[in-house]
């Protein structure tokens, strides 16, 4: 393909066809990332699809219609089809066009929804708005109760009109604190320029703006960090909501290290201890745990236990639907949700942008690893052949059958011995997601396992051994899928996921990412069963890295020998 070929293709129905082999395909990656969803990659050839969502996202981060018609008009080989720049910029245009503000007066606690006329009459028709918003006159706003700030902004969102909530915010109980000036790895303790740029975009005055959103950064890049910015900037009593006991640990290790916040002011609520105190740190399983009797999340009360000002919604991407509904209770609260990637595999995006608040602040994953503020990463494929009598059954056996088998496919061990090898003087994790594979893997290396079974005790334990080079390999479950802080981690061999998981690949990888003191570069393998349905799900899974400008190296593996090409 001649080089001076533009990369882009765009078609009628907002799908773009993007060739990477072209002349300025990274910058248009780049551009593109920022309103545009990755559906496909194949070989050199990717498909992207724009939506509304990201579109409203893209609009909600300052972008313009304009902006991006002006991108794929760059970047595309042929002319726009007839009729989609005005599509594009009416879809944009909607995000702002309705806006929530609070009815003035002392005691009021009422909003009022304006917008376009045009657009009012229409939500006046909506069967399924009449009951949340009432009549209202010709040229006036709706006026709805606050307590249905949520409900309201959720079905908006369903009909396709996203809403720029202006209602403001109450304060919360106030909690002086600050920021340690403290010696942090030979150097003062502040805050990176991209991380006071995301606190400073939360907090900005206006409320139409900030107050409730989410920051978008890859592993490794400090979120908690911008999380305690955020805290520290407000002062106020805040709730914080994880993924584990880990991650709530490394959260109250984090906020006695970096502020002046005493154990007093700290709590953890968990299966292992239930302290509420003004930043208290609990996991999402805890609060979506149901009684006995009844489904009635007797955690949820952890919500109403303080006057928080600030929730923080820590790997957004992971809410349990309980907590959803809940969190619409709360839209007067402050609301920050921290992720690696906005992807859902159940399709809920538009309930974190409508409940938790719209796409504040992203950081490209390429950009930070070319500053040097995360590992540079090398991804690799490497195909493993079934042995002859576990392909015989696989052909053989249901789709339950086929997901194990290639899951568990004993060559992998050859390989992962030979992976091992290749890098003896790198701290390595072995992921994978079926136990009995793990144990067999962990019996084969002789290192230690780490599952859900394991004590919470004794996987500190294990990961303090790991982190002081005690322990150079580590088998992992899901577990480790989110919030372990392993900064020397620098190869991760992948045997088994969660199927097409585009969100477990990203938090895999994000193990890996935390900045190394000598050599700051890491490898990502993943072992993929030849010919078997695994090489579906490893595109699949790839799909939200390649978007993120990376590259999946493919190694094959000889199929008598046991050796890799």
């Amino acid at each position: 393909m001649e080089q001076n070929l533009k990369p882009l293709i765009v078609l009628s129905d907002m799908t773009l066809l993007f060739d990477d082999r072209t002349t300025g395909s990274e910058e248009a990656r780049a551009k593109l990332s920022g309103f545009a969803e990755l559906m496909k990659n194949a070989g050199h050839l990717h498909t992207y699809r724009m939506t509304p969502l990201t579109l409203w996202n893209a609009a909600s981060a300052g972008m313009t219609g304009v902006q991006v018609i002006e991108t794929l008009c760059r970047f595309s080989k042929y002319d726009m089809p007839s009729g989609l720049a005005d599509k594009l910029k009416r879809l944009m245009d909607r995000f702002g066009r309705l806006r929530l503000n609070r009815l003035a007066g002392p005691g009021e606690n009422s909003l009022v929804l304006s917008g376009d006329e045009e657009i009012m009459q229409e939500l006046q028709e909506e069967q399924s708005l009449q009951s949340l918003l009432g009549s209202r006159g010709s040229g006036e706003p709706f006026r709805l109760s606050a307590e249905r700030r949520g409900t309201v902004k959720q079905e908006l969102m369903r009909l396709g009109y996203p809403v720029v909530d202006a209602a403001g915010y109450r304060e919360g109980e106030t909690l002086p604190l600050a920021l340690r000036g403290q010696l942090c790895g030979g150097s003062a303790f502040t805050l990176r320029d991209y991380q006071s740029q995301a606190v400073a975009r939360f907090v900005q005055g206006d409320s139409a703006a900030g107050g409730s959103g989410i920051m978008v950064l890859p592993c490794g890049s400090g979120k908690t960090i911008i999380g305690i910015g955020v805290l520290a900037a407000l002062q106020c009593e805040t709730l914080i909501l994880t993924s584990s006991v880990t991650s709530v640990q490394q959260w109250e290790a984090e906020l006695l290290d970096k502020t002046t916040l005493g154990n007093d002011s700290i709590g953890q609520y968990s299966s292992q201890e239930k302290r509420v105190r003004p930043v208290t740190i609990a996991t999402y399983n805890m609060l979506a745990t149901s009684g006995r009797e009844e489904r009635d999340y007797r955690h949820m009360r952890l919500f109403n236990e303080r006057d928080w000002g600030l929730i923080i919604y820590d790997e957004v991407h992971m809410l349990p639907a309980p907590v959803f509904r809940m969190t619409a209770d709360l839209q007067a609260t402050r609301r920050l949700g921290l992720t690696a990637t906005l992807v859902r595999e159940d399709g809920r995006e538009r309930d974190v942008f409508s409940l938790i608040g719209p796409k504040l602040y992203e950081m490209p994953w390429k950009q930070l690893e070319q500053q040097g503020q995360i590992a540079e990463l090398r991804c690799e494929e490497v195909r493993v052949p079934l042995p002859e009598s576990a392909e015989r059954n696989y052909w053989i056996g249901d789709s339950r059958t086929r997901v194990r088998l290639a899951a568990e496919n004993p060559n992998k061990t050859t390989v992962v011995r030979h992976l091992l090898d290749r890098h003896k003087d790198k701290k390595t994790l072995i992921i994978g997601a079926y136990i009995r594979q793990l144990k067999s893997l962990a019996s084969a290396l002789n290192a230690p396992l780490l599952t859900g079974e394991v004590p919470h005790e004794e996987r500190a334990k294990l990961y303090e051994a790991f982190r002081r080079g005690e322990e150079r390999v580590l088998v992992v479950s899901k577990i480790a899928n989110f919030a372990v802080d392993l900064p020397d981690a620098a190869v991760a061999v992948q045997v088994s996921g969660s199927f097409g998981s585009r969100q477990e690949e990203a938090q895999r990888i994000g193990r890996l990412l935390r900045p190394k003191q000598e050599d700051n570069s890491a490898v990502f393998y993943t072992l993929v069963s030849d010919g078997t349905m695994e090489v579906d799900y490893a595109l699949k899974r790839q799909r939200f890295m390649t978007e993120q400008g990376y590259r999946y190296g493919l190694t094959t593996v000889k199929a008598q020998e046991g050796e890799m090409n």
